[in-house]
């Protein structure tokens, strides 16, 4: 089991299933999520998927 960093959904990710640097997409928020560390499997948002609502009108 993981958790997913975005939401703290669990999901049903086997370490022997991954390998670190593999990415995965939370069925429950759809956020996009890199395995940083396996046993016990850690996920982390890939860096520029935290774009919310509340950002998508900002300019660069």
């Amino acid at each position: 089991m993981a958790t997913c960093a975005a939401c703290e959904a669990e999901m049903d990710v086997d370490e022997f299933d991954v390998d670190r640097g593999d990415l995965l997409s939370c069925p429950q928020c759809g956020a996009n999520l890199e395995v940083i560390r396996i046993g016990p499997v850690e996920l982390d948002v890939v860096a520029g998927d935290d774009v919310g609502p509340e950002d998508g009108d900002q300019e660069a």
